[in-house]
């Protein structure tokens, strides 16, 4: 029998040798991030926001400046922005610098990109590790792997980690707040919400659902959490410039101009010319009558119904007509894993090795259709099909298999 102090002695050489692993495994990446960063110049997302924080930090200049755009541009191209090129301006809310300003310390952009990137390959992990939780899937080990590396190759992972884009830390903040809301943390969830709103394109539908939730379900724990914490934010970013809201607006209304087609519709009109507009249209009324419906049927209902609701508004989110990007389209690696999840539970024998052939076939087939769309020149850009494959999945996924979600979920939440 062994002893009470052998026991603790033995726990705390356990933590320690699990905490001395992950801190090595964390020094690996970086090391690993620096030999890359140094192979592959660009990370561009992550540049315009360390620049556009050091200047706000240390020359007390506005982010949203065209000082401070072609500053970044001539670190990006070696010139200023030539029509048609990305113009790599600021278009974040200033209190996006609580989230960049460590990074900014380091003076060297070498440095800071490759602490970045270490952050994002972390939190990366974390959305796939956070999707198992709330797809409360349990597989077997070398099934756990097998999504894990999924989650971490695929393409809408890879591409915000290479450009260094922060949404990898929106899904993550996403994932946990809706798992704080099923452990009764309200005021964390909230905070973490508030924060998610960094990149307000992708979060916008899905912080007004979980308000409206929220107030109908009287859990005013999770509004307290949401309106302070913001409100921290706001004020705080006004002290360091009282006039960033009418900059940042300014930035928004221009965005489009110089990215790629950024909705479904925008997508659907350079594939199909002449009637892809009106099919992207036809989506978002689609999607928008079904959202209110959804969103309808989830008041005051059972937490499991609300979880689902929240899969689909960031299904929806994709394709509704906001502005947005499929490097986006990482926040739908937990609505994915409920999915995965669902099939393998769905089939009495071979459920693990089916949801494992899916895994299969959307990895290898969006990397497919990745390079074989891709517009190659002196920048290559992602082609818009890029937005139809994933969400289709997705949307599918959660229709097919709603019942065995929210049981499965609701036993989980009891």
């Amino acid at each position: 029998m062994v002893s009470k102090p052998q026991a603790t002695r033995g726990g705390i050489l356990r933590a320690a040798s699990t905490c001395l692993a992950l801190v090595a495994g964390v020094a690996i990446l970086f090391v690993a991030n620096q030999r890359f960063v140094a192979a592959n110049p660009g990370g561009n997302d992550f540049l315009v926001h360390w620049v556009g924080t050091r200047a706000l930090l240390f020359e007390k200049v506005s982010p949203y400046s065209d000082t401070v755009a072609t500053k970044i541009q001539t670190l990006a191209y070696g010139r200023p922005a030539q029509p048609g090129e990305h113009e790599l301006r600021v278009a974040y809310p200033l209190y996006s610098i609580v989230l960049f300003a460590p990074f900014a310390m380091a003076a060297e952009y070498p440095l800071a990109r490759s602490l970045w990137m270490t952050v994002l390959e972390v939190a990366l992990l974390g959305v796939a590790l956070a999707g198992l939780r709330l797809a409360c899937w349990r597989p077997s080990l070398p099934a756990a792997a097998a999504y894990l590396l999924f989650g971490v190759t695929w393409y809408h992972g890879v591409r915000p980690l290479v450009n260094g884009n922060a949404v990898i830390v929106v899904a993550l903040l996403i994932a946990l707040a809706v798992l704080a809301l099923r452990a009764g943390h309200d005021e964390l969830a909230g905070a973490l919400l508030a924060v998610s709103t960094i990149k307000p394109q992708v979060v916008v539908l899905l912080v007004l659902f979980v308000g409206v939730w929220a107030i109908a379900s009287r859990r005013w724990r999770l509004v307290i959490g949401f309106v302070g914490t913001l409100a921290a934010l706001l004020v705080l970013s006004l002290i360091l410039l009282p006039s960033w809201p009418a900059e940042f607006l300014r930035e928004v209304i221009r965005y489009p101009a110089y990215n790629p087609p950024g909705t479904l519709g925008t997508a659907l009109e350079t594939i199909l010319p002449g009637i892809g507009a009106r099919v992207g249209w036809g989506v978002t009324l689609v999607l928008g009558v079904l959202l209110l419906v959804e969103w309808r049927r989830a008041l005051g209902q059972a937490p499991a119904k609300f979880e689902w609701a929240v899969n689909l508004t960031l299904a929806a989110s994709c394709w509704i007509g906001i502005q947005t990007d499929p490097g986006n389209f990482i926040v739908l690696l937990a609505p994915l894993a409920v999915i995965l999840a669902s099939t393998a539970h769905a089939a009495r024998r071979g459920g693990e090795v089916l949801a494992l052939a899916v895994l299969v076939v959307l990895h290898v087939g969006l990397w497919m259709v990745f390079v074989s769309t891709l517009e190659r020149g002196p920048q290559p850009i992602q082609g818009p099909a890029m937005f139809i494959p994933l969400p289709l999945v997705v949307l599918a996924g959660l229709y097919v298999y709603r019942r065995r979600m929210v049981e499965v979920i609701a036993v989980e939440n009891r």
